[in-house]
């Protein structure tokens, strides 16, 4: 008779290595064995996977989740999420916190949420709340005291020694960061509104996105922006595959980005991405994303592939603003690209802005955008990364010679652009900048914190799907196709002013749905 089996108790991290092995089709059975567990208690796992995930997501410290057996929920559960959403988002925005501070907030939200009885946020519960999230450290210092020099040479010297002992190329090392784009702001002869844009005396409603670049530290690999916007299947998008636009798109109901979309992107996207480039080059399939601490930003142990060869890592809270290589002219180069590009479309169109403005469609931004992100040299991004490697090579091939989109460049567009031909310096700078400050993730309230505690949604999110118009998928076989290619091609044709090029772009296409056609009437 065998004995009885050793009640064993897992970790957070053993029950996020079994859902990784879940979802790489490892059975239940085996890792029951493997594990030494019942295989009732491996599909309990599987069962409570997203709640594993959320929770591993939000803890702040690898190491503890290799040692926290439990998810125990504190008696103030309502209180323990609202201070987690302000710890959070105060140190993403790298605010000075400490023990004293964290006390006196989570006494007013205590009373803010009308919990009964008396509360004493001693240092035994801010020790528990810690023990709960997987923080390590509650004192965060402001990022632009004194101090903060010394914080980001000890950082850069760390890193450094371990991107040594990790024997890391700069083709290796990679930076991601969000930021929110209001899409269709144009500029004004009188001022420019943040998220909203006057547009010859006109206010638009606002469109915004969060858009997130990320690139090596060569810039010579830079991934599909990934963007998030409000709608699932946006109404310009029609009968478009997502998986066929120019950027990783997402949807959620605010256009933020979060924990959810944060980690696909890193396992669907980042990861396989990296593995393709990185084989191309010859070198190790190994590579390090440096992060800031967005609230976004899922926990280290989350963001690894299987093999533990491709992870995260954080800036300290206290310097990532200071050196975060996305931030230092990256992004702005890149939203400057975009902007300069919708007044050029709209120049060579030859519309007046307000009708260009009318038709600009979320599809044609996307488009513009990818263009914008594409535009942004290898040079540009390269040079983000000086204060964290200064001794990054520069590449054969760079062009050190490269200019910006500046001021003077937009005003020489406008100039030719009806309507705006005298907007000012002043007004073309805060067109440029005037989302340069978004930040990618939602920043809440005090007493939208207490809302989302108290487990109620915002009354838009009960209008999450306005904006999607259910338009009937329209199939266009390759006849109707190849139809309409050879009516372009006789248009022109006829047009004296179009150039070799243009056309044989629309020949090569010819021949691809030419060669479609046929695979397809084959294998009938």
């Amino acid at each position: 008779m065998s004995g009885k089996r050793k009640r064993v108790v897992l970790t957070i991290k053993d029950k996020l290595d079994i859902i990784k092995k879940l979802e790489d089709g490892g059975s239940s059975k085996q890792l029951a064995v493997i594990y030494g567990i019942g295989e009732t208690t491996v599909r309990d796992i599987r069962k409570n996977k997203e709640k594993i995930i959320t929770y591993a997501s939000s803890s702040d410290s690898t190491s503890l989740l290799a040692k926290r057996k439990s998810m125990k929920p504190s008696m103030y559960e309502e209180l323990d999420k609202a201070m987690l959403e302000w710890f959070n988002q105060q140190r993403a925005k790298g605010n000075p916190i400490s023990g004293p501070i964290c006390a006196k907030r989570a006494e007013f939200f205590f009373y803010a949420l009308g919990m009964d009885g008396d509360f004493n946020p001693s240092a035994g519960w801010l020790t528990r709340f810690k023990q709960r999230h997987s923080i390590r450290e509650i004192n965060i210092r402001n990022e632009r005291l004194n101090g903060d020099e010394t914080a980001v040479e000890d950082f850069c010297n760390n890193f450094r020694d371990f991107i040594e002992r990790e024997n890391l190329q700069p083709e290796q090392i990679y930076n991601a960061d969000e930021t929110g784009l209001f899409w269709k702001c144009l500029p004004s002869r009188s001022s420019v509104i943040k998220g909203k844009c006057t547009v010859s005396g006109h206010k638009s409603i606002e469109e915004r996105v969060t858009i997130m670049c990320c690139a090596n530290a060569t810039g010579l690999h830079k991934l599909k922006l990934c963007v998030v916007g409000k709608a699932k299947k946006p109404r310009s998008f029609k009968s478009t595959d997502t998986s066929n636009l120019p950027v990783s798109y997402f949807s959620q109901k605010g256009a933020w980005m979060d924990l959810s979309i944060f980690r696909q992107w890193f396992d669907k996207i980042f990861v396989p991405q990296v593995r393709e480039y990185l084989r191309s080059k010859g070198l190790q399939e190994k590579a390090v994303l440096l992060l800031d601490n967005s609230p976004t930003h899922p926990n280290e142990n989350v963001l690894r592939s299987d093999d533990g060869q491709i992870f995260a890592k954080y800036l300290p809270p206290n310097v990532a603003s200071l050196i975060q290589p996305s931030d230092q002219g990256v992004i702005a180069t890149m939203k400057r690209n975009y902007r300069a590009g919708l007044l050029q479309n709209n120049l060579e169109e030859g519309n007046d802005l307000k009708s260009f403005w009318k038709k600009l469609t979320l599809l044609d931004a996307l488009y513009e955008i990818a263009m914008a992100w594409n535009l942004v040299k290898p040079v540009t991004i390269s040079r983000a990364w000086k204060k964290i490697l200064p001794t990054i090579e520069e590449k054969e091939g760079l062009d050190f010679d490269e200019e910006d989109v500046s001021v003077a460049t937009v005003a020489t567009i406008l100039q030719h652009t009806k309507g705006l031909e005298n907007v000012t310096t002043e007004n073309i700078e805060k067109w440029l900048e005037v989302d340069s400050t978004e930040p990618g993730y939602e920043v809440l309230t005090d007493s939208e914190i207490i809302r989302r505690a108290q487990g109620q949604t915002d009354e838009s999110s009960e209008n999450e799907e306005e904006e999607i118009e259910l338009i009937p998928e329209k199939h266009i076989n390759h006849a109707a196709a190849l139809q309409w290619t050879e009516n372009l091609l006789d248009y022109l044709e006829q047009q004296g002013d179009m150039i070799l090029p243009d056309k044989l772009v629309i020949r090569k296409l010819r021949a691809t749905i030419r060669n479609k056609q046929k695979m397809t009437t084959s294998s009938q």
